[in-house]
């Protein structure tokens, strides 16, 4: 540009940041910390400038997935004029239930599509490792703005934390021959896996403004959301959205022969099924029916993934066999008493420990209930809560990170949290212990949020695990300075990092239950599992 001249664009742009700070200062007055309005491909937002932390809460990132665009691919998002106020959480996805006990239910809208963004303030030309958390809930609930999840902690380490909305239950999930049909890959269903990877798109277009580097972009959940990452690494359309990967207690890697409702043309089978019990002959009444009238007992059975041919053509298992997942560092792991916050076992007894497992999950190979055999009625409750755990998470994490290791092209860090939270008598988290769900105060520095009597032990944990996590978000290795080296899982036998006070490297030694599950799902697969 030659001395003097002013590109139009400039131009525009200044006039465009000059409108947005003084709209700032009409809406939020003076008083308040206001932080300079970013320029998103939408429009201007500002946010909230605390503890040298801004928020930015509910940018959609999407436009509102409502009337025909119901069961659509998530759109761009609308644009907007002038200043937009980020300053509140979007209402969580249309759902039933909370995410977790003792949770007061979010505010909920099937036009939910938003992110929220926290992030330090950078030093000029800084670009900073982004990560982007994505909630569990069981694809059936659960949000984004949970206090549990904010980012600010995290931010201040030196990151961007990004959390994330997608469509839940039959609205992200459905499945039917109509929807396919319109396709043009042939696919449906997985409408809440898009929705990750929309927010994914954005972040590349616009991470840059709010100080993150689109090219150090890591994805991490927990439950479902793990669940979610494992299924955004075996995606090709989810190739070179991210470049790290956090999996806490949950993954998708059992055979899929166990799943045949996972298949595109049972799932479509499935969803005629639904829309015939809400009194829909097809996709168009579906659409024009009131959201509410869709949360039906029914809808509950499609809330899960979709094999199918255009975002999910192989399972997480498949993909990495085929070495055509997307190849990133990971760091994954689960709960030592996953199922203390799940399930139940006060009325367990030893005498029917086999029939109720088998009413429960129906007939199951005789090995897998002799592996979890008991005599008293005490040890059937831990038995069941064994069972538990390790159908549910600890396989699925084992195996996970065996594959990665196989694969070898990308470094696994392997966890085991077994820290028991100071959860108070009397209260809905009492019998919790090192549960589903425990690890989440540690990892987001967040023990301020539970007024509980945590100890010095606890709040040690809780900077190194947040130091942990963040270090990976930045380097793709966990370890760092200060903290007890966290080496590489290299698989059977490997290094197992026990996240407890103090953190310790251990052998992971599977138990015999683990080994029992890997013979069955090699029978049912019909081959040893880590046949080459």
């Amino acid at each position: 540009m030659l001395y003097g001249e002013v590109s139009t664009e400039m131009t525009v742009k200044a006039i465009h940041v000059m409108a947005a700070m003084a709209a700032a200062v009409f809406l939020f007055g003076s008083g308040l910390a206001v932080a300079k309005p970013v320029l998103t491909q939408s429009g201007s937002v500002v946010g909230v400038r605390e503890g040298g932390v801004t928020a930015y809460k509910g940018i959609p990132f999407a436009a509102s997935p409502v009337g025909a665009l119901r069961w659509m691919p998530p759109q761009p998002p609308l644009a907007w004029e002038g200043v937009r106020k980020a300053t509140a959480f979007a209402p969580a996805c249309l759902q039933t239930g909370v995410s977790m006990p003792g949770e007061t239910p979010p505010v909920v809208s099937e036009d939910c599509l938003a992110l929220n963004i926290w992030t330090p303030t950078p030093r000029a030309g800084q670009r900073l490792p982004v990560l982007v958390w994505i909630h569990g809930g069981g694809y059936t609930n659960g949000s984004a703005a949970m206090p549990l999840y904010w980012g600010d902690r995290l931010a201040r380490r030196g990151i961007v934390v990004v959390s994330v909305a997608y469509r839940l239950g039959v609205f992200g999930f459905l499945a039917h021959p109509q929807l396919t049909a319109e396709s043009a890959r042939h696919g449906s269903g997985n409408y809440g896996l898009m929705d990750q990877m929309a927010a994914l798109q954005w972040v590349q277009k616009n991470i840059a403004a709010f100080g993150g580097d689109p090219a150090r972009v890591t994805i991490a959940g927990q439950s479902a959301g793990a669940m979610s990452v494992s299924l955004l690494l075996a995606s090709p359309r989810a190739k070179g959205l991210f470049h790290g990967a956090i999996g806490q207690s949950g993954g998708v890697f059992e055979p899929e022969q166990l799943a045949p409702s996972y298949q595109l043309a049972n799932a479509e089978r499935d969803g005629e099924k639904y829309a015939a019990s809400v009194g829909a002959g097809s996709i168009r009444e579906l659409r024009a029916l009131p959201a509410a009238a869709l949360l039906t007992a029914a809808a509950a059975a499609l809330s899960h993934p979709v094999i199918e041919p255009d975002v999910l053509p192989l399972t997480p298992y498949a993909a990495y066999r085929a070495r055509q997942h997307n190849a990133v560092p990971l760091l994954i792991g689960s709960n030592a008493e996953e199922a203390r916050s799940l399930v139940d076992v006060s009325a367990v007894k030893a005498a029917t420990f086999a029939a109720d497992i088998e009413r429960r999950f129906g007939k199951l190979p005789a090995p897998l209930l002799a592996a979890y055999a008991t005599a008293t009625d005490a040890q059937a409750q831990q038995a069941r809560l064994d069972f538990e755990r390790d159908l549910r998470f600890g396989w699925d994490m084992w195996a996970w990170a065996r594959l990665q290791a196989l694969a070898g092209t990308q470094p696994v860090y392997f966890y085991r949290f077994a820290q028991r939270p100071p959860f108070p008598a009397g209260s809905v988290y009492a019998n919790w212990g090192a549960g589903h769900f425990a690890e989440l105060w540690y990892m987001f520095d967040h023990l301020d949020q539970a007024r509980w009597r945590w100890s010095a032990a606890d709040q040690r944990l809780a900077q190194q695990m947040a130091s942990y996590w963040v270090n990976f978000v930045k380097r793709g290795d966990p370890s760092g300075k200060g903290l007890p080296q966290w080496p590489r899982y290299a698989g059977e036998g490997g290094a197992v990092m026990q996240l407890a006070a103090p953190p310790t490297v251990e052998r992971h030694e599977p138990g015999d239950g683990l080994r029992v599950f890997d013979r069955v799902y090699e029978q049912v697969r019909g081959a040893a599992f880590w046949q080459e």
